[in-house]
């Protein structure tokens, strides 16, 4: 079954936490919306690029078009 955005979601969160000694602090104002681009971040999305070294990078990009959350694999 392929992994659906939620769980990759959830899944990018727990491998930033992980990676992190389990916990990261971040300041009080990470959640308003100017700070995570809307009300719930739905104009931002995640691109996850494999670097030469086996590392990934995960980084903010501009969501795509549409309403419908999805995986894309360039």
């Amino acid at each position: 079954m392929a992994a659906t955005p939620e769980d990759m979601s959830h899944a990018m969160l727990i491998a930033i936490l992980m990676n992190n000694g389990g916990s990261i602090d971040l300041p009080g104002d990470a959640f308003t919306p100017d700070a995570i681009g809307g009300r719930d971040g739905a104009f931002h999305a995640v691109e996850m690029v494999p670097l030469p070294d086996g590392r990934l990078r995960l980084s903010v990009v501009a969501r795509p078009a549409g309403d419908e959350g999805r995986i894309e694999f360039r």
